[in-house]
């Protein structure tokens, strides 16, 4: 599936070093950015065991935590983002999917 508009997508994913619930968030979302997002979407990861100060700036208690920065508004799931379809809705992208 494609998304049909041509906004570009940034997320900020945060993370817990190698802890397995981070790896299955990397993974699920490069999947679905791959999917739905191809070329259009950047993402930074925000490794908390490296960083803390970052996500405590950030008001981040929880990992994984993904942020969608832009297109705005701000959103933010908690979790390993298994769950393709609410995922989907909770970024936004379940609508516009042709």
């Amino acid at each position: 599936m494609k998304l049909q508009d041509e906004r570009n997508w940034i997320f900020r994913l945060y993370t817990a070093g190698e802890a397995p619930n981070s790896l299955r968030a990397i993974a699920n979302l490069a999947a679905i950015g791959q999917e739905y997002l191809q070329s259009r979407y950047k993402v930074e990861i925000v490794d908390i065991l490296a960083d803390p100060l970052h996500a405590l700036n950030d008001g981040i208690l929880v990992t994984p935590t993904l942020v969608r920065i832009a297109p705005p508004p701000i959103r933010k799931i908690l979790g390993n983002l298994n769950d393709r379809e609410k995922v989907l809705l909770a970024l936004g992208l379940a609508g516009g999917l042709s």
